[in-house]
């Protein structure tokens, strides 16, 4: 992924000097402790989540109907908004990004775990020897040179699958594994229904495609999986976190720049460019970031709320209480109170267009459907928020120059250079 720099001058002592900002403005440090508090907070709402999921997918393997199925995939979806809010904290913090992948890592080649429709998928690919390894059917894989004894599907094995050969698409574990192993394959294109996986996958008395204990183990060892490493990332925000105390390593420059790089580029290259204009440019609903159930719309939606609870350090919890506290926008609004107010109205903005995407997503025509080729008007639904994401990162700029910070903004071909994506 490409890197868009943005540097903007000067001395980090200007940010602390009382002559900088009005008497009410909020210290960096009391900005940057509201920031790790709702971090702490949001990484919990997730395990929480995470653990609901667990439990519901127990209750699948125990009492496989489709009764059991529908409360996984019901799970599953409610643990994602907590998730997504999560993203902000990405790209600033090395922390995040270094374990990001093991819980949402994406595009996968799916075939690697589990059965695939040939027709559709094909059966081999150059750039990954794994693309059809289905380690559910084959209790030996070949990796490189090695043969990996896959007789017992546990944590253990997932582990060892995950990017196997350095391959990204080799995506063994993480909410969209998880995904592919509730829903199965969504084989709808960009025509309307979502993955259609039988309960009758984990039957072991009446299993259909085969190797239902199998299937039945992966899928816990994947959940047990996304339960730890987000206790472990929920850890890393406590009050001695590993994560806050790299963000005070960074001193009071270095965490209000750690805050806008993580606005910043998850607003344009990865949401804006990866996520979203690259769908939209090959009309491919394999690059749909929920693709196998159909919850895409939803999950850019809180990408956008985590944003914006972010910019203004005010985040309502699961159970209905809220984290708040001195926020970048009070500080920023006192050196600058026009930048500030960029953002706020490009922040309104962005969000009222992810509404629309949402609600036409809720009404039953999905993201999937949006982007694909001759649909003008969903095409336009997903521009318009492309668009607006792009006019956020800008007036989040705006707010780097007028704090006298410097940042790089992660970029994307999709938005800097569309001629070099394929297919174009």
């Amino acid at each position: 992924m490409k890197i868009r720099a943005f540097l903007l001058g000067a001395a980090a002592s200007a940010l602390l000097s009382s002559a900088a900002f009005a008497a009410d403005a909020p210290t960096a440090e009391a900005v940057l402790k509201t920031y790790a508090d709702i971090a702490q907070a949001k990484y919990e709402d997730a395990l929480s989540g995470a653990k609901t999921l667990d439990t519901a997918i127990d209750a699948l393997i125990a009492t496989p109907s489709e009764a059991t199925l529908a409360a996984a995939r019901k799970a599953w979806i409610d643990a994602r908004p907590a998730y997504q809010e999560t993203e902000g904290y990405r790209f600033g913090n090395a922390i995040v990004d270094n374990w990001e992948g093991r819980v949402n890592a994406w595009p996968l080649d799916e075939g690697l775990i589990d059965y695939v429709d040939t027709k559709s998928y094909g059966t081999e690919s150059d750039a990954n020897p794994l693309y059809t390894a289905n380690v559910i059917a084959n209790k030996e894989i070949q990796i490189g040179p090695d043969k990996i004894d896959a007789t017992t599907i546990n944590a253990e094995l997932l582990d060892k699958l995950q990017e196997a050969g350095d391959i990204e698409a080799n995506v063994a574990i993480g909410y969209h594994a998880i995904e592919f192993l509730l829903w199965g394959q969504d084989l709808n294109g960009t025509g309307p229904g979502a993955g259609n996986r039988p309960y009758t996958d984990y039957d072991t008395k009446n299993c259909t495609n085969g190797n239902c204990d199998r299937r039945a183990a992966y899928l816990k060892a994947a959940t047990d999986l996304l339960v730890k490493d987000l206790s472990d990332m929920a850890a890393n925000w406590q009050p001695e976190g590993e994560a806050r105390k790299e963000l005070v390593a960074k001193g009071p420059e270095g965490g209000l720049s750690t805050i806008l790089t993580g606005i910043g580029s998850l607003s344009y290259g990865e949401l804006a460019g990866e996520r979203m204009k690259l769908g939209l440019l090959l009309h491919d609903p394999e690059e749909e970031h929920d693709c196998f159930s159909d919850n895409t719309a939803n999950s850019h939606y809180y990408d956008q709320a985590g944003m914006v609870s972010i910019w203004d350090a005010s985040y309502k919890r699961s159970d209905g209480t809220v984290v708040s506290g001195p926020s970048l926008r009070d500080l920023a609004a006192a050196k600058n109170p026009e930048a500030a107010k960029r953002v706020d109205e490009a922040m309104a903005a962005t969000t009222a267009k992810m509404q629309v995407l949402k609600d036409t997503s809720d009404g039953g025509e999905h993201y999937d459907q949006m982007i694909a080729a001759g649909n003008d008007a969903g095409n336009k639904i997903v521009q318009d928020v492309v668009d607006a994401l792009v006019s956020q990162t800008r007036a989040v700029e705006g707010v780097v120059a007028a704090l006298n910070l410097k940042i790089e903004v992660e970029g994307s071909d999709s938005l800097d250079n569309p001629s070099a994506v394929d297919g174009q």
